[in-house]
């Protein structure tokens, strides 16, 4: 039975998106169709949003899940009135915070985004850039202002963990893939040897490796199981031989992968 969960919100939607991600990873199993509708902040745009939430019920035949961040009141009482289970991220804590605090809060749509000049923002923006200037090796200037440098061998999700730990956390992120004629050096990337303490690994099942490189290149040697085996040994041989720490990123999520590397992250500064 096909379900549909919508992400609404009056901004970007990360927020209304990451929280739906984290509740649906405590039911095994569950697969939804996803929509997102960001930046839903006039009436127009409600509408078509309910409309489209008024399809996926009629289509699917059950209630579709609505996850939204939605602050201003009437906007939010509107899409409350939806044929669908609505849970409103902003209704569920606003309430008990005015009653904790004594005070009511504005519902001012927009307010989360009113920190763009901040310098908590600018640095994640300064750190989206480099990540993009540093992704899959593409540069080695500037490597001596990473926070971390991410090494694997190709489609381990190295690129979708350097933008996301920019994105939420302001790390300057490069990556660096691990290419055969690395492995019959048996050495790193020589633009890496300056940079051993800022390396961080991530390898992956074989397996599930090949499914995906399958995707990117049918057929090829590339996506071959018995290649991906040996990329992924010589890897991990390598990281262990260099003392680079690293992660298997087969069963995580992108959000678990960073979270996980911040807390490494943050243990080896306080150990130095």
């Amino acid at each position: 039975m096909q379900r549909t969960i919508f992400f609404v919100s009056d901004g970007t939607g990360i927020t209304a998106e990451a929280l739906g991600h984290s509740l649906l990873s405590q039911f095994e199993g569950v697969k939804l169709r996803e929509v997102r509708m960001p930046f839903v902040d006039t009436p127009e745009k409600l509408d078509a949003c309910l409309a489209r939430i008024a399809e996926a019920r009629q289509i699917d035949g059950v209630r579709p899940i609505v996850v939204t961040t939605l602050v201003g009141r009437a906007m939010a009482q509107r899409l409350q009135g939806a044929d669908a289970l609505v849970l409103n991220f902003f209704d569920s804590f606003i309430a008990p915070l005015e009653a904790e605090l004594g005070q009511q809060a504005n519902h001012m749509v927009g307010r989360a985004r009113g920190g763009a000049t901040s310098k908590d923002y600018l640095a994640r923006v300064a750190a989206i850039d480099f990540s993009v200037a540093h992704d899959d090796g593409v540069s080695a200037r500037g490597l001596e202002l990473a926070d971390v440098i991410l090494v694997g061998v190709s489609r381990s999700g190295k690129t979708p963990t350097s933008l996301y730990l920019a994105l939420q956390f302001g790390l300057k992120t490069a990556n660096y893939p691990l290419i055969p004629e690395d492995f019959e050096r048996h050495a790193l990337p020589p633009a890496l040897l300056p940079y051993r303490d800022k390396l961080y690994g991530l390898s992956i099942d074989p397996e599930r490796l090949s499914r995906i490189r399958e995707e990117r290149k049918p057929g090829s040697n590339y996506a071959r199981l018995s290649n991906c085996r040996a990329e992924v040994e010589a890897a991990e041989v390598m990281m262990r031989s260099h003392g680079i720490p690293w992660l298997d990123t087969s069963s995580k999520s992108i959000e678990e992968i960073a979270a996980t590397l911040v807390q490494e992250l943050s243990r080896g500064a306080k150990a130095g």
